[in-house]
């Protein structure tokens, strides 16, 4: 969980012991305290929790570091590109996620534990800008493999998909249905909250790296056969997604005109088809899309006469009717009203967003249940039919008494989002969805593959995680190799050797011959010494840290232009407003590069023995910025006392 507001105002006091702690309560606490002979210092890369709570699997540690001035990019690269190339390592959407992501990534972060979170999607949105301001592209992709991939579906899933794909030098064709790419980023989120031009720009990246064939309005299942795609290609990648909306499981829901779906909804709004809406708008949700609905509603208005083709639910409903641009103009304010089976602490939608709802007009009734549709003799529905509800075990249940109606001309169903099977009934597990093993291999079905919210709805960054296991499983299939044993902490790792090799440093060639004895030996350089790798294995938690380094440091928020409840008529700007490349920098240095050394000279200062020192200049990269002389050291362990990243751990050794 985030830090709460009230906790974010107090400065932070942190201590190691308390007063009148002198005994330690564990024998093996008190065998370490009293070796001093054989344990001595070793460097121990491990996983920080940001990066562990990313569906992604991003280098977030890695590129707050760049873009801190931490890490040095390789010579002749700015560290603007530097930082957007580690980031789009492992998701190439940074300008786009940077804004919508609900960052679990922050709710991981250990700096919670001393005072709030390091603003990451924050940074990663300057990235991201700053990235298509200046033109940054993807490395070119490597020499063509001749092997093609079927993609269905051109969302954040299938994007990624073709991305990944492409760095490993396989080719693509993209299926998609619609008339455009992007999936949910285009018609499933408010422009003013993923601005087209970014979503463009990113988008028009990943293609730039060639051999991505784009087939738009194509519906694999009617237009093109599932026989045809593996006939044609060397493996499918089903990336469909989710763009059926649930109804709402009441009595007068079904078959009532304007009873819609949040994905409808937006998906006319996005289309610039729906210009306005009803007077009176009730969603029931309580998730990032119900905000999305109601936010828009209020934005949109309504206009108070009105022929039958231009009732909101018409527009949605029916794929080509649009509203008349010069009608909408005479808009006016709607009522909009969100319901949610959650009380607000335990909405799925982030406290802030439900916050800017309020802001914006929208009346939103927590712990309420929906009953039934209230319908007039023309059977369209009038109200929604509400009461109190308490939750157990992830059910509701009445509050009797509480019952009553609220009244609505638009009644939209933000529950949840199913798949689109028609014409590959085969690939359905009978809920809607496709099934994926632990390699995201659809069981059952040689060369198919699959990723994103057809597996399960969940968050974007999911998806773009999903699709780069995927990735990996189809390089191994179109190879004819055996998948390889995902890591139990499956992100994309810093690698110290590869960036040793970055910088020229990497270790000389080992020819046992010309070596002899080489038994403990700290100092030949055919391998990297007094390192050891965990990040693949674990994650650092905040007591592995010493947080007595760190001073309490405000973060640097982004502005937001949310209207009021008098300004949303109308309201399409941007709400975020980016970082400065300088707050950027200092919001990045709020990083406590959990599990790597930050270069804090704290072993340094407070070795007794002067057994630890900087390691020369010309040798000193990331990771590898202190070194320890064992003929000197005691064993105190006062370095991995004092060390604020938790990378100095005590190991055996003479």
């Amino acid at each position: 969980m985030a830090t709460s507001s009230d906790e974010m105002t107090m400065k932070p006091s942190w201590r190691r012991f308390e007063d009148g702690e002198h005994v330690w309560e564990k024998l093996t606490d008190q065998i370490f305290n009293q070796d001093r002979s054989h344990k001595c210092p070793t460097y121990v890369h491990k996983t920080p929790p940001c990066q562990g709570s990313c569906p992604s699997g991003e280098d977030i540690r890695g590129w707050l570091q760049i873009v801190r001035g931490m890490e040095q990019p390789p010579q002749g690269m700015d560290w603007r590109e530097y930082a957007f190339l580690r980031s789009t390592d492992a998701n190439p959407f940074p300008s786009l996620m940077g804004r919508v992501c609900p960052a679990p990534c922050q709710d991981g972060c250990n700096r919670n534990e001393l005072e709030d979170f390091v603003g990451i999607n924050a940074v990663e949105q300057f990235i991201g800008d700053t990235a298509i301001a200046n033109g940054y592209q993807f490395a070119p992709a490597p020499a063509d493999t001749g092997k093609r991939i079927a993609i269905i579906g051109g969302g954040p899933a299938g994007l990624a998909a073709a991305y990944q794909l492409r760095r490993k030098g396989h080719g693509c064709t993209i299926f998609e249905a619609n008339e455009g790419l992007g999936g949910m980023f285009r018609f499933g989120i408010p422009g003013y909250r993923v601005p087209r031009d970014k979503l463009d720009a990113e988008i028009q990246r990943i293609l730039n790296l060639g051999l991505i064939e784009v087939k738009l309005k194509t519906r694999v299942g009617t237009d093109v056969s599932v026989e045809q795609l593996e006939q044609d290609y060397d493996a499918v990648l089903w990336a469909l997604g989710c763009q059926s909306g649930r109804g709402l499981p009441v009595d007068g829901w079904k078959d009532t005109p304007n009873c819609v779906s949040g994905v409808a909804f937006l998906k006319a709004y996005n289309e610039g088809r729906m210009k306005f809406t009803a007077q009176k708008v009730v969603c029931v949700g309580g998730g990032d899309t119900s905000i999305d609905v109601v936010s828009v509603a209020r934005r949109l208005g309504h206009i108070t006469k009105h022929g039958q083709s231009e009732l909101p639910e018409s527009v949605i409903r029916d794929g080509y009717v649009a509203h008349d641009a010069a009608t909408a103009a005479a808009a006016e304010g709607a009522e909009v009203t969100l319901t949610s089976l959650f009380t607000r602490d335990k909405m799925t939608a982030s406290e802030h967003e439900v916050h800017d709802a309020n802001r914006e007009g929208v009346t939103v009734l927590d712990g309420v249940m929906p009953l039934e549709v209230i319908k007039d003799a023309n059977g369209r529905a009038t109200g929604l039919k509400v009461c109190d509800c308490t939750m157990t075990d992830g059910r509701p249940t009445a509050i009797a008494g509480t019952e009553r109606v609220l009244a609505a001309d638009l009644i939209v169903s933000a529950i949840g989002q199913g798949g689109d099977l028609t014409g590959l009934e085969g690939f359905d597990n009978g809920r809607g969805l496709i099934d994926a093993d632990k390699f995201y291999q659809v069981p059952g079905k040689a060369g198919h593959f699959v990723a994103g919210d057809i597996i399960r709805p969940h968050l974007l960054t999911t998806a773009i995680g999903q699709a780069w296991v995927a990735a990996d499983s189809i390089d191994a299939y179109v190879n004819h190799a055996e998948n390889k044993r995902r890591p139990k902490v499956d992100v994309h790792h810093f690698d110290l050797l590869d960036k040793m090799t970055e910088a020229h440093l990497a270790p000389t060639p080992f020819v046992p011959a010309e070596q002899g004895d080489m038994r403990g030996t700290s100092d030949a350089n055919f391998a990297i010494h007094n390192y050891e790798d965990r990040s693949s294995a674990e994650v650092i938690p905040h007591d592995e840290l010493f947080l007595g380094h760190f001073n309490y440091v405000a973060r640097n928020l982004r502005q937001e232009e949310v209207p009021t409840a008098e300004d949303v008529l109308g309201h399409f700007h941007e709400r975020v407003i980016g970082l400065t490349e300088a707050e950027a920098i200092n919001e990045a240095k709020r990083c406590m590069s959990c599990g790597l050394c930050f270069e804090c000279d704290n072993c340094v200062i407070y070795c007794p023995q002067d057994a630890i020192s900087r390691v020369d200049k010309k040798n000193r990269t990331t990771g590898r910025y202190v070194q320890t002389d064992y003929s000197r050291c005691i064993g105190c362990h006062i370095c991995a006392d004092v060390c604020p990243t938790g990378y100095i751990k005590m190991g055996l050794g003479e």
